[in-house]
């Protein structure tokens, strides 16, 4: 007997929750293995499904990207890919020129006003 051909589940958007029926088409996929450490998933124990490709790198929220990841695997991973994010972020603001706002706080040097002494506010010259 032949086993019936199931559309891959693509989410509509990147927030869209996995449904439970492809969570288990995935953990199924993959033998139950957690496709970080490559450990058994035991019965019982806490386990999500973690998109391969981050969807912060450009991966898509679709079954085909999905893979079962022991929770405190995923944790680690999930921590890995952000610090990765934002220094990538951070590289390519750097060499388009954007720079953060400066503080403007009465008092710092970038402020136009400045707090003398006796405590007045005056405009610097």
């Amino acid at each position: 007997m032949s086993k019936r051909s199931v559309p891959e589940w693509i989410g509509a958007t990147p927030d869209t929750a996995i449904p439970a029926r492809v969570r288990l088409r995935v953990f199924e996929a993959h033998k139950g293995a957690c496709h970080i450490s490559g450990r058994k998933i035991a019965a019982g124990e806490k386990w999500e499904a973690d998109h391969v490709i981050p969807l912060a790198a450009g991966g898509e929220n679709r079954e085909s990207n999905l893979a079962p990841a022991l929770h405190t695997e995923h944790k680690k991973k999930t921590r890995e890919d952000v610090k990765t994010k934002a220094k990538c972020d951070r590289v390519r603001k750097k060499h388009l020129g954007i720079h953060k706002p400066k503080s403007r706080l009465a008092g710092s040097k970038d402020s136009q006003w400045k707090r003398k002494m006796d405590g007045t506010v005056v405009r610097r010259a």
